[in-house]
């Protein structure tokens, strides 16, 4: 029997650099729209589903989910693991595909090949994190529904409950990980297509607003193009620090 591969994207309102920003609008479209709209065209994933939080200020964020016909299951805002987790076994998933509502330019032709290389190879967990090569903001992570349950009886530390995957990575005597490598044209890991703060959203916005009412299914490469041509934009986001997972 094929298993069945749900994407969880993490989403909620009250994000502590930039209050809001799954619901920020470019081109008319809030963000998470837009990350839904991308991961539709995976060929692998059957089903996405957006984990966000009980609070009030997440109730948009479950009824963008509901318009645009995806999944939604609401947790805990501060036990982030427990969430997916339970978001994952509500949908009866099998693999979890891991994402982040900060992933604007999330490519799926990349969750894709992520996916696919869990699949050919025996490991426990599979991502393109682990050598960061491609830019912030294409992360993705597999790993099966068991394992993340593992991990949730094995850990209460705050950092592992905030960070879905980070005790499975910090674990390599435990876990068999995988690793997924940018191609040379896209091996540019100190450059932010992600989105956690103002000069981040600046930043996908122009991109956007240049690519989208183009070609709507623009890919990584189509945005490569761009920056090749318009090189100064990198200056937007890029003194932006990074908040590391611990």
């Amino acid at each position: 029997m094929d298993k069945k591969i749900v994407a969880t994207i993490e989403a909620r309102f009250a994000s502590t650099r930039l209050r809001g920003k799954t619901l920020l609008e470019i081109c008319g479209k809030p963000t998470l729209e837009l990350i839904i709209e991308r991961l539709k065209r995976s060929k692998l994933i059957d089903e996405i589903v957006v984990a966000t939080t009980i609070n009030p200020d997440c109730d948009a964020i479950e009824g963008l989910a509901k318009r645009l016909s995806v999944g939604c299951f609401r947790g805990s805002e501060e036990d982030v693991l427990d969430r997916v987790l339970k978001a994952a076994k509500a949908y009866n998933a099998d693999i979890i595909v891991e994402l982040t509502g900060d992933e604007t330019l999330i490519d799926p032709v990349i969750v894709d090949t992520v996916i696919d290389y869990y699949h050919k190879n025996n490991f426990d967990y599979v991502s393109n994190i682990l050598d960061r090569k491609y830019p912030r903001g294409l992360d993705t992570q597999v790993f099966a529904v068991g394992i993340l349950d593992e991990v949730s009886r094995l850990t209460n530390d705050p950092a592992d409950r905030e960070n879905v995957s980070l005790y499975i990575y910090e674990h390599p005597e435990r876990y068999r990980l995988g690793s997924v490598k940018a191609p040379e044209e896209l091996n540019h890991p100190d450059w932010r297509w992600t989105l956690d703060t103002k000069e981040d959203f600046e930043f996908l916005k122009i991109i956007y607003e240049a690519l989208y009412k183009v070609k709507k299914d623009f890919d990584s490469y189509d945005v490569l193009d761009f920056l090749k041509k318009n090189p100064r934009l990198l200056e937007v986001n890029k003194r932006v620090r990074q908040r590391a997972a611990r």
